[in-house]
């Protein structure tokens, strides 16, 4: 009965969908998960989902057949992006008085979940939001209700927060609910900054003038304002200051007028400030003492500054790291001394408009347990001073029909190029040295003759560099491909593919790029084999397992040819996945440890950690066990591997038949009995090319220069060993004698 039920609401709403025309549905992201959601588990006794609304992505909430209410996923209407930078998926449910009777986180990508914080418990916090009056939020400015923060949450609670009211708002406003209706356009006079203002050079005529504003919080204010709180943990861990100790001093400054820029930063730094702002961007400066920081912490391990938030009407700018510059001089006369001084910039696809008000929220935490804190906000509200501002008469209307979804296409288009702009500008120093390190292993490959000329110093070369690509571009820079990317591209191929979502993430992209040229060149053991950050794990552990003389297994060569494939079974099941469903495929894709040992640095459920743990544990006896027979992206990068151009890997007649040296010496194992080199599965850590010219390993050269009477210290008695051997000598043969 329940499955058909729940066949029939399908088709409920899919007749909904077509009689109602569905223009607003068609791609939208409620389109994708409303099949997904039960009417009954987002509002209380609804039963049905009925038609869509003409106009946006809303769905009306039945009820015994009746509309009690409308529903909407947030990320169709803001663009707020998590930790994750992808948007939290969620659904609310409105009735007609503008009261929020259903919410329900549907999906989202954050990583919260992941390091001990449940997702039930998110859930759970998001349903409190149900009863929210958006009336009285339109009034406050989205600030009538109390926040609950989740400690270890913050910035994530904090951006499903703002999705809700900001979406809730527009909802409510489009459809006309609680009496709330589309704000008519403004007819009055409009205002740009006016470039030509002059600013006052001493700090108390720029508070004076309205120029700064201040927010001071004393410890007795911010202890009042815990003490109100419907936690009683909160009064109990009141401040031990005097009350009239100043907690916190905080003032802000419009800085991108450049007036008020030469004024508090002086000449040079109003400068630099104007280069750093793109057209259309704007930047706050944000001055601070007391006993509280306003930046916290967060911003080092995320770069995402959680205790401040710029909030204009719908608009909520949230700082991070990319968008923060340090203040180290204040040139206003008479300043007094901040603990901190900072800009802050204000990215032109905001929506921000500098000649209306805005606030700067400051959350105030506090610790209650252990791990547990309680959470409670003050504002700084700001307002440019008339004298920087002029009029301007309004722009004529466009009588170009389609012109305004022309102009709002290529705006969305001009936005998303800017982002990725500042997004390479603000890592251009994780940029240089991932091209110096791209540099450097191009010319070891084109000049691998010099470069393992000399066995040593060719091994520490190595362990360095796999060093460099682990701690700096796994740990730190989180540069580690996946197949998921891969996965990402065609889906994107096939769907619409645009380069602005590739461009968001610089690192990786350089390194997409460049394993695509060198698969032409060298196949796929470029990347595997020096810019993987979890093969290079994998390497230096297994070295230290050497070290410490853990046995290394061979494996036969019949069993070793029958796992291999294993890892192109696993890739192609997964890509299979994708084409159905990319989300489905990325769970799948777990079967990658990446995730777990390189971007989480194994703080992660532990059944994520225990699988990743016997993996590097299996490598300590077997080397690089996971890329020789489960790693998907070392399949999908192999496939195209035998296009390569040129076989750069030297070799000698007499490689494989009769010497098996390189073969018993492959650290992988991709060296067949008869001599050839798998470029499938071989990924290029030149330890053949260092044997080819070794005067103590390899019988070839020992010949040649026996011959020449100038060999030195061969293996063994310094005789020169036997190249008789056939194949059975090679290290994944049967014997068929022993040698005692």
């Amino acid at each position: 009965m329940t499955t058909l039920r729940s066949l029939l609401q399908i088709l409920s709403l899919a007749t909904a969908m077509l009689l109602s025309g569905g223009p607003a549905l068609a791609q939208s992201v409620l389109s994708k998960l409303l099949p997904d959601v039960q009417p009954s588990s987002l509002v209380e006794g609804a039963d049905a989902f009925g038609a869509t609304h003409p106009d946006i992505p809303a769905v009306q909430v039945l009820k015994g057949g009746q509309q009690i209410g409308w529903a909407f996923v947030t990320s169709d209407f803001v663009s707020t992006t998590g930790y994750s930078g992808k948007p939290i998926d969620t659904m609310v449910a409105v009735d007609d008085g503008a009261q929020v009777i259903g919410v329900e986180l549907v999906k989202h990508a954050e990583p919260i979940v992941l390091i001990g914080i449940p997702d039930s418990k998110i859930k759970a916090l998001v349903a409190e939001y149900r009863g929210l009056d958006l009336v009285a939020e339109a009034e406050s400015g989205g600030t009538s209700h109390q926040l609950d923060i989740i400690s270890g949450a913050t910035v994530t609670i904090m951006v499903i927060d703002d999705s809700i009211i900001r979406a809730g708002l527009k909802v409510a406003r489009q459809l006309g609910l609680g009496g709330l209706a589309v704000e008519a356009p403004d007819t009055g006079p409009k205002f740009e900054i006016d470039p030509d203002a002059q600013a006052a050079d001493d700090w108390m005529t720029l508070e004076g003038d309205g120029t700064l504003r201040r927010l001071s919080l004393d410890v007795g204010q911010v202890n009042a304002a815990f003490a109100a709180m419907e936690d009683p943990r909160a009064a109990k861990r009141a401040l031990t200051e005097a009350p009239e100790t100043t907690f916190i001093e905080m003032q802000a400054a419009l800085v991108s007028h450049p007036a008020i820029a030469r004024s508090l930063l002086g000449e040079a730094e109003a400068a630099n400030l104007a280069t750093w702002l793109d057209e259309g961007e704007h930047a706050v400066a944000i001055f601070g003492r007391g006993l509280y920081s306003f930046k916290g912490s967060g911003y080092v391990r995320g770069g995402i500054f959680d205790r401040i938030v710029l909030i204009q009407d719908d608009i909520s700018v949230r700082f991070r790291d990319r968008m923060h510059k340090r203040i180290n001089t204040i040139a206003a006369d008479g300043a007094p001394v901040f603990n901190e001084a900072d800009m802050f910039k204000i990215p032109a696809d905001s929506g921000f408009d500098p000649t209306q008000p805005f606030r700067i929220q400051l959350l105030v935490q506090r610790d209650v347990a252990a791990i547990e804190k309680v959470f409670t906000t003050f504002d700084l509200g700001y307002e440019l001073p008339a004298k920087y501002l002029r009029s301007v008469a309004p722009a004529p209307a466009a009588e170009v029909p389609g012109a305004v979804e022309e102009v709002t296409a290529q705006s969305e288009l001009d936005a998303q190029q800017a982002l990725w702009k500042r997004i390479w500008e603000a890592k251009t120093p994780q940029i240089a040295v991932l091209a110096i390190m791209l540099a450097v292993l191009t010319g070891v490959f084109f000049f691998q003759t010099f470069a393992t000329r000399n066995e040593r110093r060719f091994f520490w070369f190595r362990i360095a560099f796999l060093t460099v690509t682990l701690v700096y571009l796994g740990w730190y820079a989180n540069a580690q491909l996946s197949v998921v990317n891969l996965m990402a591209l065609f889906h994107s191929l096939i769907t619409g593919f645009s380069w602005q979502a590739f461009l968001l993430d610089p690192l990786t992209f350089i390194l997409w790029f460049s394993v695509a040229a060198a698969l032409i060149f060298w196949g796929r053991g470029a990347y595997c084999g020096w810019l993987c950050p979890f093969g290079a794990l994998q390497e230096l552990l297994n070295r230290v397992a050497k070290a410490l003389r853990i046995p290394q297994w061979t494996l036969p060569w019949g069993l070793h040819e029958r796992l291999w494939p294993l890892k192109y079974m696993i890739f192609l099941g997964l890509f299979g996945v994708s084409l159905t469903s990319i989300e489905q495929a990325e769970r799948l894709a777990e079967v990658e440890p990446f995730k777990t040992a390189i971007i989480l640095n194994f703080v992660r459920a532990w059944p994520f950690v225990a699988y990743a743990a016997a993996l590097l544990i299996a490598g300590l006896f077997v080397e690089r066990f996971f890329c020789r027979y489960l790693c998907p992206l070392g399949a999908a990068l192999a496939i195209p591997a035998r296009l390569r151009m040129f076989d750069w890997l030297k070799r000698y007649h007499e490689c494989g038949n009769p010497c098996q040296t390189c073969a018993h010496e492959c650290p992988v194992q991709s060296i067949h009995p008869t001599g050839e080199i798998n470029p499938n599965e071989c990924i290029n850590c030149l330890h053949c090319q260092v044997l080819y010219q070794s005067t103590t390993k390899c019988p070839v050269v020992i010949k040649k220069l026996k011959r020449r009477g100038t060999t030195g210290a061969a293996p063994g008695k310094g005789t020169v060993p036997n190249l008789g051997r056939d194949i059975s000598g090679h290290p994944n043969q049967p014997k068929t004698q022993t040698t005692t």
